[in-house]
């Protein structure tokens, strides 16, 4: 073989022939996507990511399937913590007990009725003398009975036949249940190596200090909004420490390029579910704006196209808003989010809003 032939099978060796490059990292944050803006310590990204996930999933969680604490409207707990428990079997013995002496004075008065029988006090002879018959033949019969019973009982012991057939049976069960239980881990295990099955997967924004949890919904999954605003307001009420990386916790259903055209056409679902232009009750808003790496756009540009997006019967109203829309810039992409109760709630602050100082 020549040295050609040599340098050419070396070559096939290490280059990836009609294979796709591995991706080394996490994707990066693109136009189109909604989920969690989270602003952490510088060189804590990646920490924060992770724990986001984790402290989101665990939101989701409780907002799905009712777990953990109720929280109403006023942020006070709906279950109080104090509750006095009372068994209703307690009043039903009692009635029972009641009942059971009753019927057996009445047992007792009839019985007395029946051995007092013929006028002024006289017993029948005749009919002592056929209840003592009955009662000789049910002993005997009872005595055959219990003859047959013992011969049974020594020939074939039926217990211990029950005995194993329960044991078979249960440990068919045990094995039936152990298969299915190792086929659902395989099954969360194969969705959690899957990122297009991921829920809730991390995207890198490119900046310090920040990172950006993407959620994927599916149907009858809640909103972003809805599991920020459960999982914030369940903090504010309970005081229970959560984080140790995340600092701001801002849901975005809504991402596009900075500019005037692109945002006011992707705000319009937005307002129309937010802001509907036939209402009875108008709302208060405010706009917050934040840029990061991104020092081409003009900020009062972009805070009036948001502005004017919402239509008539909403007013403006920075000192006490009902609703507020966060619009923050991140490089090249817009993410736009729509909170309640930015101020009452520490401006989304996880780890303010959990502090006992």
């Amino acid at each position: 073989m020549t040295t050609g032939d040599q340098s050419k099978k070396r070559k096939q060796r290490y280059l990836p022939q009609n294979r796709p490059a591995k991706k080394k990292g996490a994707y990066p944050l693109k136009p189109g996507v909604q989920g969690f803006f989270i602003s952490c310590d510088g060189g804590r990204e990646h920490q924060a990511s992770q724990e986001a996930i984790n402290v989101i999933d665990s939101f989701f969680e409780e907002l799905m399937h009712g777990t953990g604490l109720k929280v109403n409207s006023s942020g006070m707990l709906e279950n109080p913590v104090n509750k006095k428990v009372t068994f209703s079997y307690s009043d039903d013995e009692d009635e029972d007990e009641g009942d059971n002496g009753e019927e057996e004075e009445t047992k007792g008065d009839g019985d007395k009725n029946e051995v007092i029988e013929g006028g002024n006090g006289q017993v029948n002879e005749k009919e002592v003398a056929s209840e003592v018959k009955q009662l000789a033949e049910t002993k005997t019969e009872k005595n055959q009975e219990d003859k047959v019973k013992d011969q049974n009982s020594v020939e074939e012991p039926p217990r211990k036949k029950i005995c194993m057939e329960e044991a078979g049976e249960s440990a068919k069960v045990r094995e039936n249940a152990e298969k299915s239980i190792d086929k659902l881990i395989d099954a969360e295990l194969k969705e959690l190596g899957d990122k297009s099955k991921r829920r809730f997967m991390k995207l890198d924004p490119g900046c310090n200090g920040i990172a950006f949890i993407q959620m994927k919904r599916r149907d009858g999954d809640p909103s972003p909004k809805d599991i920020v605003q459960h999982g914030l307001t369940s903090a504010a009420a309970t005081k229970k420490q959560m984080s140790r990386f995340i600092l701001r916790l801002v849901p975005i259903e809504v991402s596009c390029y900075p500019s005037e055209e692109e945002i006011s056409r992707a705000i319009k679902p937005l307002v129309e579910q937010y802001f509907p232009v036939e209402t009875d009750n108008p709302r208060k808003f405010a706009v917050l704006y934040g840029a990061r790496a991104n020092t081409g756009v003009d900020r009062m540009k972009i805070i009036n196209a948001v502005a004017k997006s919402v239509p008539a019967p909403h007013k403006v109203d920075l000192s006490n808003p009902e609703m507020s829309i966060v619009v923050e810039i991140v490089k090249t992409v817009c993410l736009i989010g729509v909170v309640e109760k930015y101020k009452e709630l520490a401006k989304y602050n996880l780890r303010q809003l959990t502090s006992t100082k």
